[in-house]
């Protein structure tokens, strides 16, 4: 893995926004239980972060967010009076130009929360150009607010319990003391001698710990500093290769080091074999290109231009390749270790890379690992015995300097993964560092999830005043500019590209209340057809360069195989459920289940931008998902079932009556409430709109714009918007649906679209239609010259 520069520690602070991200992960109180309010004052503001602006920013996290908030509903235990927020002065953008509309925040009543409080330390994970920053890790300095102070539950029993137990005549408590008498002296007897044991144990573990050998020492401090510094420094080299010889005792210690790597059954099954002949490296050069050319007409157009600018071996430029092969035969049949794992030999074989490539960097050497080989093509040309795989081809030479970071991280292919995503404690999924208290994904993405960055964003005002073109003239784009330079904090901001279409995909029990012609089977058959690219979605994403992904959160039916033979098939395995349960008959899943969901959506959005995209666009597929979209719609901006049910995949009227009937029928089973979107989610969402919610909030967090597709993604962004109103930072409209109900999300979330083509065909078809106009937005601040700098006279 490679090694990013270390991210700066966390500030603490933030004490009363826990009450606002961990509502939304406990149960709803019991109904009809007072839930005591606490005095905290509601902030108000803009969607724009003033952090960055100089100005005072001693002001709470809550007084940070996007839309004026209410009052919220504090925690049933007492809390400490906290000062009242005081507000970030903004550089405001000119209302004499096209300024962002923004929407007004529904009021969030929270839920009683009688959990340990959460850390919620507003941080701030730089985006642009720099790699993925761990939220638990870094933050910008702000002057925490005081934390509230939660006094201890005392549990008290009062004497009145006693009085009112009934008297037990003296004669029969007289004869109970008689025959427990006897059992009581034998218990005594026994917890006496047990007693004894434990002492006599205790005594015995004690006098063999001090006669126990101290354990083996570690290295010194200037010993463990050298082996983690050869480690952080360990890089992956392509350019800057020298021509000088490598010294023959230099290269036996760097074989040395391979060999005594640790081996599943102490089988060392590694060979290496020593390529210095110019015509031999000549033939693995001309193999390679014709293999990454191969790859190159694999990639979408994004990636592929990408690509082109990517040095990918240093075959001819360095003096020694090196082939590291694994035997699965050596030892024989009865290796330890591979008796049930009989991969451990290529394993083994990787660990014996490592250590070359540690202790090449020791000597001041580079190394270049190469995989864009046929592997059956290169033992045919190197002569290899067949039964051997060939686990690495590695380029070896002394270099002019070796790179801070690794070259991939420098060229926004791929970011570093925080540590923090990849450590769990006992089981999958429950995240903690050593040391740390376990915490849930949900909060933790909360913490990084920051209004617009208003020096960026005033900066992106005044250039487009400055830009030879008449000011306002290109209308919404200009917004859609100012918006991506804030949400990257640069102006010019990132060109977005290149871009994902995340497709989610899920069934719903509703489905057997006959909402859609459609059978339930057609989910699964559109999710074979995403992958071997044959939809609607393919054809769109081809056209703009855009990679598409399928993530299985619900399919009831089975699916392809992620990996074929070998192979990984674009389908994000990473099912909940097998399809949702029937809403008009009970929820549609359980809190847990809604919680899983989005904890798929954040995952998927932190693998995708991690992969180096830079923009993310939403996708759906599940038949019968447009009702559960009208029921949360419904419950999100207060309309009728009958304003905002539409006819999805085109059914008939008579279907449509019955589709607005079972919205209103589970509607007035569950009686939602908006102020509980996790419980909402629970009752009359769908998997996929969880899914989605999680999506958004996951890019919002890393600061990566995302382009909402149509009514399914209209309603995720609903539920988004109701756990963290800041989400909408980060979330472009691509267009209007001829879904009703989508015309209504997007009036309550304060979005204009960018398209309007009468499209409910879904699976993120209209977003990716956008995607180009959002793109051209941010090229157009880049290319497009300043009076100044074109020596264009301004108007009077």
């Amino acid at each position: 893995a490679e090694q990013a520069p270390a991210a700066i520690p966390a500030q603490q602070g933030g004490g009363g926004q826990h009450r606002r991200i961990s509502a939304f992960l406990a149960a709803p109180a019991p109904a009809g239980l007072p839930v005591p309010e606490a005095g905290l004052p509601a902030g108000t503001g803009e969607l724009v972060d003033a952090a960055t602006t100089g100005t005072d920013t001693a002001a709470q996290p809550v007084a940070e967010a996007a839309v004026a908030a209410e009052p919220v509903v504090a925690d049933p235990q007492p809390a400490a009076e906290q000062p009242a927020a005081e507000q970030p002065t903004a550089e405001q953008a000119d209302p004499a130009q096209v300024t962002v509309e923004q929407p007004a925040v529904e009021p969030v009543a929270l839920q009683p929360e009688h959990a340990a409080p959460l850390d919620t330390a507003p941080l701030e994970a730089e985006q642009s150009e720099q790699p993925v920053v761990d939220p638990a890790e870094s933050a910008v300095a702000e002057t925490p607010a005081e934390p509230v102070a939660e006094e201890p539950i005392e549990t008290v029993q009062t004497a009145e319990a006693a009085e009112t137990a009934p008297a037990q005549p003296a004669v029969q408590v007289a004869v109970q003391a008689e025959e427990q008498a006897p059992a009581a002296e034998t218990a005594e007897t026994v917890e006496s001698a047990e007693t004894v044991e434990r002492t006599e144990a205790d005594e015995d573990e004690a006098a063999e710990a001090a006669e126990r050998v101290p354990a083996a020492p570690g290295y010194d401090d200037a010993g463990r500093e050298a082996v983690h510094q050869v480690i952080r420094e360990r890089r992956d080299i392509r350019n800057g290769f020298r021509p000088d010889p490598i010294p023959h005792e230099v290269l036996i210690r760097v074989l040395e080091a391979a060999h005594t790597a640790p081996s599943v059954g102490y089988s060392q099954p590694w060979d290496f074999v020593v390529i210095r002949n110019a015509k031999t490296r000549q033939k693995m050069h001309a193999l390679a290109m014709r293999q990454r050319d191969a790859y190159a007409d694999s990639l979408p157009k994004g990636r592929a231009k990408q690509f082109k600018e990517i040095k990918i071996e240093a075959i001819l430029e360095t003096p020694v390749n090196i082939v590291v092969t694994a035997d699965r035969t050596r030892g024989g049949r009865h290796t330890l270790g591979r008796h049930t794992q009989p991969q451990m030999a290529p394993y083994s074989a990787a660990l014996a890379v490592e250590n070359l490539w540690l202790a090449a960097r020791a000597e001041g050497l580079g190394v270049g690992w190469v995989s864009f080989f046929d592997e059956e093509e290169m033992v045919r040309e190197l002569g290899l015995p067949e039964h051997l795989e060939v686990v690495a081809y590695l380029c070896i030479g002394f270099v002019d300097s070796f790179p801070d970071e690794p070259e991939l991280q420098q060229q926004g292919w791929a970011k570093k993964r925080p540590l923090s995503w990849v450590v769990h404690e006992e089981q999958y999924g429950n995240r903690a560092l050593p040391g740390e208290e376990p915490h849930d994904l949900l909060t933790e993405t909360l913490r990084g999830i920051r209004p617009l960055d208003a020096k960026a964003l005033g900066e992106a005002w005044d250039r487009q005043k400055r830009m030879t073109k008449p000011a306002g003239s290109l209308g919404m784009l200009e917004i859609i500019a100012a918006q991506l330079s804030g949400l990257s904090r640069k102006c010019p901001p990132p060109i977005p590209e290149p871009g994902c279409v995340a497709i989610f995909a899920g069934d719903h029990g509703v489905h057997a209340q006959g909402v859609t012609p459609w059978p339930q089977e057609v989910t699964a058959q559109m999710v074979a057809n995403f992958l071997a690219g044959g939809a609607v979605v393919n054809s769109f994403a081809n056209q703009v360069g855009t990679e598409v992904c399928v993530i299985d959160v619900g399919v009831k039916s089975d699916l392809p195989d992620a990996v074929q033979q070998g192979r990984t098939t674009g389908l994000l395995p990473r099912k909940v459920k097998p399809g949702t349960d029937d809403m008009t008959q009970g929820p549609a899943m359980s809190r847990d289940e809604a919680l899983r969901a989005i904890e798929v959506g954040i995952e998927t959005a932190r693998d995708l931008v991690a992969a180096g995209n830079k923009v993310l666009i939403t996708g759906d597929m599940g038949i019968a998902n447009t009702t559960a979209s009208a029921a949360l719609i419904a419950v999100f901006t207060g309309a009728d079932a009958a304003d905002v049910t539409g006819r999805g995949t085109g059914i008939d009227d008579q279907t449509h009556t019955r589709k607005v009937e079972v919205v209103r029928q589970a509607l007035a089973l569950h009686q939602p409430d908006p102020a509980d979107p996790i419980g909402v989610l629970a009752a009359v969402g769908g998997l996929e709109h969880a899914a989605i919610a999680g999506f958004l909030l996951g890019a919002a967090s890393l600061r990566t714009p995302v382009i909402l597709d149509g009514v399914i993604a209209g309603s995720a962004a609903l539920v988004a918007k109701a756990i963290a109103p800041e989400v909408l930072a980060a979330c472009i409209a691509g267009h209007r649906s001829a879904e009703p109900g989508h015309q209504a999300a997007l009036a309550k979330l304060g979005l204009r679209p960018l398209i309007d083509l009468d499209l409910r065909l879904g699976e993120g078809t209209g977003a990716l239609l956008a995607l180009p106009l959002v793109q051209s937005a941010a090229r157009a601040m880049h290319d497009v010259a300043t009076f100044d700098s074109a020596g264009v006279t301004e108007k009077a």
